[in-house]
């Protein structure tokens, strides 16, 4: 990230604005994925669910998505789902828009359908796919986006992979490392970046890892990042993996991701995950990410993360002055006595 966007992020926080937003803009999803949180039902909390919701097509997704970013006004955009290339040409529509409102656009998508072309050469978009592990795993979960149909549709583009970790990849010794085998070489690929599966409260799955599975990842990562270039996560955010942050409240990313979903109204609590995410076992890359930043000390003395909750308090007050201000009704004017 930029100096000047740094600066920018900053300047949103102190005002008591979230300079990242992420829409799920669709319901729709050709995949059935075990394990996927935007279906759980405990997503949206509330009794809703996403496949419950009315969500838009067309011109008017196109508007809606417009009205919230204006309004919004964030730095970052991500594009999620269900799978947003299900409206494919809403997205290809809106991509070049929002570009050139100055705003980063990262799309995240299985692949199961063709990437636009003009998608390549576009600066400041992020397309990332989801990769599940090798292939026998990946296309038993993740069909019908198989690997064949993912090298297709990903042809002559610049993209970055992503994949999730999981307990069962854990079991089989040097997964992680077969899997950059297969993946690094290709051209398409310009990075590699892996998370780790993050339950809810009180789930019991095969997908998540144990303590000592975690641990050894993360031992893997930090060889595999030496080795593997395209591996795009720093030793400080692997580090991160050990002791993610225990609560939404102490997430940077969290704090400064607001999440909308298909009816482009409701909001998405306490994070990305919704329901009750079991913080301390979270394995997002982008919570580690901001926690690895948090936990740098300015000087060698000061912790950024200490600026940054001084710096969310200001903005919270702030916020809240100027609503307050915004709806105070204005006092009657005083009567001249004749």
């Amino acid at each position: 990230m930029k100096t000047s966007e740094v600066v920018q992020a900053w300047g949103k926080i102190l005002r008591g604005r979230q300079p990242s937003l992420s829409i799920e803009i669709t319901k729709e999803c050709p995949l059935k994925c075990p394990g996927c949180y935007a279906y759980d039902d405990g997503h949206l909390g509330g009794g809703k669910t996403l496949r419950s919701l009315t969500d838009r097509k067309g011109q008017e997704l196109i508007d809606g998505v417009f009205e919230v970013v204006d309004r919004l006004k964030p730095l970052h955009l991500s594009l999620v789902g269900g799978d947003p290339l299900v409206r494919y040409r809403e997205v290809e529509t809106m991509v070049p828009l929002l570009l050139k409102r100055g705003i980063h656009v990262q799309v995240v998508t299985s692949a199961f359908r063709k990437i636009a072309a003009e998608w390549a050469n576009m600066e400041n978009l992020s397309v990332v796919v989801s990769i599940d592990g090798l292939q026998p795993d990946h296309d038993v979960r993740r069909a019908p986006a198989t690997y064949d149909r993912i090298i297709q549709n990903i042809q002559g583009q610049h993209i970055t992979i992503h994949s999730t970790i999981t307990g069962q990849m854990m079991k089989q010794p040097g997964y992680l490392e077969k899997f950059l085998q297969f993946w690094t070489p290709r051209p398409e690929i310009r990075k590699v970046w892996f998370s780790m599966f993050t339950p809810q409260i009180g789930d019991s799955m095969p997908e998540i890892l144990t303590r000592e599975e975690r641990l050894r990842a993360m031992r893997e990562l930090l060889d595999l990042r030496v080795r593997y270039p395209k591996v795009d996560m720093a030793k400080g955010l692997i580090e991160q993996f050990a002791t993610p942050p225990h609560s939404p409240e102490e997430c940077v990313f969290a704090r400064t991701t607001q999440v909308l979903t298909a009816d482009l109204k409701t909001k998405v609590t306490p994070c990305q995950y919704g329901g009750k995410p079991d913080c301390q076992q979270c394995g997002c890359i982008a919570t580690m990410g901001l926690a690895a930043v948090a936990s740098h000390k300015l000087g060698g003395v000061v912790p950024v993360g200490l600026i940054f909750r001084g710096s969310i308090a200001i903005g919270e007050t702030w916020r809240k002055w100027t609503e307050a201000e915004e709806v105070r009704e204005p006092e009657p004017a005083l009567k001249v006595l004749q």
